[in-house]
This record gives C-alpha cells, structure tokens and sequence, in this order.
C-alpha cells in the first residue's frame, strides 16, 4: 500500500539497498491491518477501489495515516521489540493514536 521509497526514506535507508525489502514490506502489511483494526475500517488507496468494496465505512489513505504507517513502520525496524520508557513499556510511538483517533469508528 505504501510505497517503498518512502518507506525507505522515513528508515533512513538508500533507495538502492534491497536487503530489508521484505521486511518493510511486512512491516508496512502489518502496520495496514493495524489501522483497519484500530479505525474498524477497511483502508483503501483510492476512492474508485473503496466504491468497489461496496463496504459501508471506508477509510481512505491520506497524509494523516500514511504518516502514522509510516511512523509504526520506522519503531518496528528500528526497536524490533517492545521499548520500556521508565516503568511503561512502549509498543508503539504515542503520536500514532493521535493521527488515527479521528478516523475511528467507534461503536454503541
């Protein structure tokens, strides 16, 4: 869903090294499901392919959750495991909640 250039750019990694390649692209397929479980929405790259699904809450790719992606793609490649922060164990970075928040669909 993500491209891998970005990707790369937010890991700080050259465009040309191809090592990692699957692993951010698992990184990146995990960080998408992680949103759609988080929001209860299906993601969608385009508003022609959320029309198609015919689902009845689409969320559709925009800066704000391209930014969180990538923002939980970076921790996971760089920590590779939970990170404890004093007596808090950080599994993802805080900022992350805050992008996705609004565009969750929350039940009654």
């Amino acid at each position: 869903m993500l491209d891998l250039d970005i990707i790369k750019q937010q890991c700080r990694i050259e465009q040309d090294e191809s090592e990692e390649d699957a692993l951010l692209e698992t990184y990146s397929n995990a960080a998408r499901r992680y949103v759609e479980n988080y929001t209860d929405r299906p993601l969608f790259e385009t508003q022609e392919a959320a029309d198609l699904s015919e689902s009845e809450y689409p969320l559709l790719l925009d800066d704000d959750i391209t930014v969180a992606m990538l923002m939980m793609i970076n921790h996971w490649y760089v920590n590779r495991e939970a990170v404890i922060v004093g007596s808090i164990t950080a599994t993802l970075p805080l900022a992350v909640e805050s992008f996705l928040w609004p565009y969750r669909r929350l039940g009654v």
